[in-house]
């Protein structure tokens, strides 16, 4: 089939045209990156990461002014019992707060998700009669996920030509504008869930009665209540017809200001009307609230724009910001005292669009530069500039197939997905150079040598590609089957990696069908390609020198100047003596101006260095891998023989190597444990306390474990806690406090803080707890599409401003200059915005750390806004570790949380300020207990003694105001002078059955106590937290294994008792990353074991698919060994040009994550690969030599591992190169994309011993089966 398909488009070469510049132009079309170009674009949807949030629905019911105790029993629980039978339905979370109860109903992931809001809302309006209070009505949240919340603004006065911040608004109005006219507009946009709002105060009628009046005046606080419900009604009075004119009646009788309420009258007494001003104070004021918003330090008004589930996060921002363009126009201004015109104005202050195109444009930066790194292996290498033109086209029209595969079966492009494609760059490249170097060699032989077009190169390239594509088709189903387990991989690894699998195997197979579709017809042009005029040469050659010219006045790069010496070298090209050296000299040129371009782009040793340090050094790494490689296609056959001739000696060094990458990976103790065991069993108890053995094992005590690298997202998310008493006032205070200490921080952009909730189902937030975005400016100023951007400096490398003063970023006291202030250059430098001694992103939270610390509020974990909801939405927690509390009541499991928080600030690993159990007892309550006999002596029920409780303290809303599109609610209430403390509600007057009014004291005892502040429970079993965070360098999961052991020790000593019926569980994402390996377990030597029969297929010899399999493990140890040695201080701790190679590399201990994982899993594959390749050639050179002897075996082992060594050189020499852009970026998403990339480097660099071991491991095994036959003649002949 593959041969018919090589012939097929080898003959029908239009057509091939036609394919290719069909795949180009769509692909251009769909790429995500942002392009400029003039075709039609229809690009991939994009998003920083996969949306790896649970299955999830929440119901959100409101009962406000209920305690949480109320909400729990008469609302959150039996609408749980009622859920669980829902199909699907794998746990339910709920929490319990003041006034809102939230049910976080969570599905198996193969459920849909809008069949399951169908199910819930069937169950929801299926409730048997009185399962909810009456006038309860519980509702479905937005259709959303965790990573919903993609842009938070605030509403500011601003000037509308400056757009300087004016004020001059007050709280009230910039909610009433929040919730009547922005947010209503921006949820019309395309893609938005929902729109919800925070801070400001929402404006209400207040009625405050005065109880002296309403004695004066005989009127009960239910006579008020029913006159403010009768004074706001409108009605219809059908139509009357007035000289054959028909007239619409109205009755209008809406409240519209303060004396329209007071004007109403409650009841008349001696024939005089008792108004509502006459028993009672109107004004307007704030409702109640239980959120609110500051920003640096200032109260602020906002909301935040949910985007629906299955939309493309950065089309919703666009269509939001559209709206937002709309809105600008008719946004209300003022004139203030001072004639300055203050308008209101949208400002975004977490917009996730800048996340999402720096990520993306750090996955493009990675491609380019890969790609151009392997354009300069392949010219190298090869060593013919046409061959690199073949090979190296596959790169870029492979990535754009991609990208239109992609488009097609709906894979969004994010961090994840395109580091499949990166990683598969080393392979992608593989296929050409296979198929082309084999095409070059059957050229050269010395019978092909008069081909060069027609029909005999059209059947030379065919024959030179079909020797080599059942090897190649081979090698990248053992790839693809390689990434198997990532296919099946659930959860939320499965969802994080599943992207990965899909872009990496589409474009293999991109790379593939070029291969064998596009590549032969390429081949056929560019070989068969002469000019054999004189004139036309030298034209050619004088064109190239003018274009370099041309091209270094108009962009301003010299390294353009290559084509002009491309052009002079040609031109006098007969000049040279040796013919190869005008060749050689080209040869040195692209790779010159290809590094040179390169350099431009990656700046591995940062923008200080200056661009000649970075050349000098790029080009000095590249030399010294392919150097490196070259001295082993140079040296490969004496190696090799001396292989084959100490081959036990030879053996040991893999055997070795898997050790040492076994040791590293289990530990020393775990690895030889039975040694120790023995010499324990014979009596030596104290021999693990030797000083080898302790010393060995401290040095290897295993790979540390955790789930994932966390994304940087370019925000930090502070999530403290106050305690639970604490009120709205002191809110205010400390988080005004806080957002002015952080923003003072030079690296911190904005801070914003949130106390409580925004009116949206997903955020369960009590009042309590703090939410501060902390939007840290990025290292250096980036343009919109996230890219780096240059500026203008002098000989002396200072930053020229354009007042004309400079700037010396070494030299001068560090100081914050704004993009707008400088030059922007493209010969300029980078403008690093952190002082020096800021190093990375975890040197910003600790200064926020030492600056957030005050009296009564919580240290919080290391959070990130996606980063944090995903945990809080999947887990219930605000922190990737805790411990989970269950137990029979809120008393027990305060005690056993509380024992529980002690005993884990004594592990070793574990912070301890950030060891904290978030009580769920503890928040003061005043509770008034109806006494009945005395209730009953004044004929009083308590629904109506309830009643009057409510409206007096609370508050009640008796009525909506219609006020154009606004709606107000009218509160009537006791003023806040008379129930402030327990003594004045001791004195609330409260009518009886005669119509007299007596004290409440009289019928009602008044108490202190303490109750619930929030009550959370799983599947209804009451659970609280216990949240916690590791020590800097250690890992997740070796932390939660340190905590386990610890409680357990404690619990079985006696030291610390839980109470009766509690337990505890470790839950985050420990949780995650052990139902991960576990899977990985089953899943990766299910793949292997594929792996193995694909080459079963192909060799038809178990010994033989053996030994072309021996190299994923010498692979897999070497993974294991660059894993250690960058935790190693010691590995590549040296400066170039003041940049130390460990801060290059970003080297530190690197955990084992289902990240490095993946890497491991992509290693296989490629480890494969070259084994396949080479064992494929020595198969068919024993075929075709079919050797008897030793000598023979050897000398055919030989032959056949020359012609393979340089395209497998070629393989390794791609994918270590180019993974070294990957190894030193440090822009969004290099977190994800540098675990994965570790493990594959040094597998692959240690992998290299393969091009040995395949060819030892087949001598040894021919030889043995020539012994055998030997053996068998001799017996014969004896017998």
């Amino acid at each position: 089939m593959v041969n018919k398909i090589i012939h097929y488009f080898l003959k029908n070469r239009l057509i091939t045209i036609l394919l290719l510049i069909t795949i180009v132009v769509w692909g251009v079309s769909t790429a995500p990156f942002q392009w400029n170009s003039m075709l039609p674009r229809d690009p991939v949807p994009v998003d920083a990461i996969p949306d790896i949030g649970e299955n999830q629905q929440i119901v959100a019911t409101e009962w406000m002014g209920r305690s949480p105790k109320d909400i729990q029993e008469q609302i959150t629980y039996p609408l749980t019992t009622s859920l669980l039978g829902i199909p699907g339905v794998k746990t339910i979370r709920s929490s319990s707060m003041f006034g809102m109860s939230f049910i976080y109903i969570i599905f198996e992931d193969d459920v849909e998700f809008y069949w399951s809001r169908s199910r819930i809302l069937e169950k929801l309006n299926s409730l048997p009669s009185g399962t909810l209070p009456q006038d309860v009505q519980p509702t479905l949240g937005p259709d959303a996920t965790a990573l919903g919340q993609i842009f938070w603004y605030t509403l500011e006065g601003r000037n509308p030509e400056t757009g300087e911040p004016t004020g001059g608004w007050d709280p009230d109005e910039l909610r009433s504008i929040q919730d009547y006219q922005v947010k209503y507009s921006l949820a019309s946009a395309e893609g938005v869930s929902e729109v919800g709002s925070v801070g400001g105060h929402v404006k209400e009628y207040q009625v405050e009665v005065d109880p002296n009046a309403m004695r004066a005046f005989n009127v009960s606080i239910m006579d008020i209540m029913d006159a403010i419900q009768k004074s706001n009604l409108d009605i219809g009075a059908e139509t009357i017809e007035i000289n054959k004119a028909e007239y619409l009646v109205r009755g209008l009788g809406y409240i519209k200001s303060i004396s329209d309420l007071e004007e109403a009258v409650v009841t008349v007494r001696n024939n005089v009307p008792v108004k509502i001003k006459d028993v009672a104070f109107v004004n307007i004021g704030p409702a109640p609230r239980r959120g609110g918003l500051d920003k640096e330090g200032v109260e602020a008004v906002g909301g935040v724009v949910v985007a629906r589930h299955g939309s493309n996060p950065l089309h919703v921002i666009d269509n939001v910001k559209a709206k937002i363009v709309e809105l600008e126009a008719g946004m209300p201004q003022k004139t203030l005292s001072d004639g300055t015109v203050s308008k209101v104005t949208v400002i975004p202050f977490y917009d996730r669009t800048g996340l999402i195109k720096e990520t993306i444009g750090t996955l493009e930066e990675a491609l380019t530069l890969e790609i151009l790194i392997s354009i300069i292996v392949v010219i190298v290498i090869v060593l013919n500039l046409r061959a690199s033109v073949i090979i190296s086209s596959i790169l870029p029209v492979g990535v754009l197939m991609t990208f239109i595969i992609m488009r097609l079966l709906k894979i969004d492009a994010n961090i994840v997905a395109l580091s499949g494609i990166a990683i598969a760059i080393g392979l992608m490249i593989d296929v050409g150079v296979v198929f082309v170097e084999n095409i070059i060699r059957h050229l050269e032989m010395e019978e092909n040598k008069h081909i060069r077009r027609g029909k005999e190169l059209v059947s030379l390239i065919y024959k030179s590609l079909t020797e080599v594509s059942g090897a190649v088709l081979t090698a990248m189903m053992t790839t693809v089957i390689s990434f198997l387990p990532v296919f099946m991989m659930e959860a939320q690894e499965g969802k994080l990696f599943k992207p990965l699998a899909y872009t990496k195997t589409f474009a293999l197979v991109s790379a593939f069908f070029l291969g064998i579709a596009i590549l032969p017809t390429l081949a056929y042009y560019i070989f068969s390609l002469r000019i054999t005029k004189k004139m036309v040469k030298q034209a050619s050659n004088i064109v190239l020198m003018i274009a370099g010219v041309v091209l270094i006045v108009i962009t301003g790069t010299w390294a353009y100047i290559g084509l002009s010496i491309f052009g002079v070298n040609n031109f006098f090209k007969d000049k040279w003596r040796k013919e190869q050296t005008a060749t050689f000299v080209n040869i040195g040129i692209a790779t010159f101006m290809v590094v040179f371009f390169l350099t431009t782009k990656w700046l591995p040793i940062g923008t200080n260095a200056g661009l000649p340090v970075n050349f000098l050094f790029v080009a000095i790494v590249i030399a010294m891998i392919l150097a490196a490689l070259w001295l082993m296609v140079l040296y490969y056959e004496r190696i090799l023989r001396w292989s084959l001739d100490n081959r036990k000696i030879f053996i040991l060094v893999p055997l070795a190597t898997i050790m040492f990458g076994l040791v590293i990976w289990w530990g020393f103790d775990k690895s030889f444990g039975f040694v120790a065991n023995s010499f324990e069993a014979v009596g030596w108890k104290s021999f693990r306390q030797t000083t080898f053995w302790a010393s060995a094992s401290d040095k290897f005590p295993g790979t540390g474990q955790e789930f994932m690298p966390s994304l940087d997202e370019g925000s930090f998310l502070l999530m403290p806690v106050t305690m639970p008493h604490t009120g709205v006032e002191e809110n205010l205070r400390v988080i005004e406090m806080v957002d002015k200490r952080i923003s003072n921080i030079p690296e911190v952009e904005m801070t914003v803080g949130k106390w409580g909730r925004v009116n949206s189902a997903l955020d369960p937030a009590p009042t309590q707890m703090f939410e501060n975005v902390i939007n840290y400016r990025p290292e250096y100023i980036l343009d919109e599409n996230g890219h780096r951007s240059k500026f203008k400096v002098n000989r002396k490398g200072e930053f020229i401003l354009k007042d004309g003063s400079t700037y010396n970023y070494k030299k001068d006291e560090f100081r914050l200059i704004p993009a707008d202030s400088l030059i922007a250059h493209k010969r300029g430098d980078y403008f690093r915005q952190w002082r020096p001694e800021i190093k990375n992103t975890d040197d910003i939270w600790q200064e926020i750390v030492n600056v957030s610390h005050l009296p009564g509020l919580t240290s919080a974990p290391k959070l990130q806004p996606i980063e944090a909801r995903l945990v809080m939405l999947s887990t219930g927690m605000r922190a990737p570790m805790g411990v989970k509390v269950y137990g029979p009541d809120l008393e027990s499991i305060e005690i056993g949380g509380k024992l529980i928080e002690s005993a884990l600030k004594d592990v070793p690993s574990v912070l301890p300020s950030t060891v904290f159990y978030d009580r769920s007892v503890g928040a003061p309550y005043v509770e008034i207990k109806l006494n009945r006999q005395k209730m009953a002596r004044h004929g009083m029920t308590v629904a109506d003694l309830q009643e009057v409780i409510s409206v007096a303290v609370g508050g009640m809303p008796l009525t909506t105001t219609v006020e154009g599109r606004e709606r107000y609610n009218v509160r009537l209430r006791y003023p806040r002078e008379l129930r402030e403390h327990p003594d004045e509600l001791a004195r609330l007057i409260v009518p009886t059955a005669t119509g007299a009014q007596i004290p409440l004291s009289e019928v009602a005892d008044i108490e202190y106590t303490k109750g619930a502040q929030m009550i959370q429970s799983e599947n209804t079993f009451l659970v609280g937290y216990v949240i916690f965070d590791k020590q800097e360098g250690q890992a997740e999961v070796n932390v939660v294994k340190d905590a386990n052991k610890v409680l357990k020790e404690k619990i079985s000593s006696g030291e610390i008792e839980l109470p009766k019926g509690v337990s505890y569980a470790f839950a985050g994402n420990y949780e995650q990353q052990a139902h991960a390996t576990k899977r990985l377990l089953i899943v990766i030597p299910i793949s292997l074991i594929l792996i193995l029969l694909i080459l079963f297929f192909q060799f038809k010899t178990v010994t033989a698919s053996l030994i072309h399999f021996s190299g994923v493990f010498v692979a897999f140890a070497g993974g294991f060994i660059f894993l250690w040695l960058y935790g190693e201080p010691w590995f590549l701790n040296f400066s170039i040009a003041g940049a130390n190679l460990r801060d290059v590399f970003q080297m530190s201990p690197i955990n084992l994550s289902i990240a490095v994982w993946v890497g491991f899993i992509a290693l296989f594959g490629i480890a494969t690969d070259d084994g396949v390749l080479m064992g494929t050639y020595i198969h068919d050179t024993f075929l075709e030599r079919d050797p008897q002897t030793k000598e023979e075996i050897r000398e055919a082992v030989v032959h056949a591992g020359l012609k393979r060594v340089r395209p497998a050189v070629m393989t390794t020499a791609t994918t270590l190169i180019a993974l070294l852009p990957v190894l030193t970026s440090t822009g969004k998403g290099s977190d994800i994309m540098i675990p994965m990339a570790i493990p594959t480097f040094g597998g692959m660099f240690i992998q290299s011993m393969t091009m040995f071991v395949v060819p030892v491991m087949q001598c040894m095994w021919r030889e043995s089966v020539i012994k055998k036959e030997e053996r068998k003649k001799l017996k014969k002949e004896g017998a």
